[in-house]
């Protein structure tokens, strides 16, 4: 059985710490594209059942709240990073 020095173990967390950064900058893009792809399933159940294509209105009943739920969880994720901004402003340096 071969051990790996610490210098191989060293590389591979920092490999995995820089790919963790570069996924977590994605995090609030996949966020917006959720909650857009939440509100264009509403609008698409609406239609389809306004025009009588089987779309019974408890499915047009939670395809809206699904998308006021993801809007209201990302206009208070906003909230928050604003008054975390402004917190922060507010320290001296």
């Amino acid at each position: 059985m071969k051990i790996d020095g610490l210098s191989g173990f060293i590389a591979n967390a920092i490999n995995q710490e820089q790919k963790k950064q570069v996924d977590s900058g994605n995090v609030f893009a996949d966020l917006l594209k959720s909650v857009n792809q939440a509100q264009a399933e509403s609008a698409k159940a609406i239609e389809d059942f306004v025009a009588g294509n089987g779309v019974e209105l408890h499915e047009v009943m939670i395809a809206g709240e699904k998308a006021k739920t993801s809007l209201d969880l990302l206009m208070e994720i906003r909230n928050k990073t604003i008054d975390m901004y402004k917190e922060l402003t507010k320290i001296p340096i």
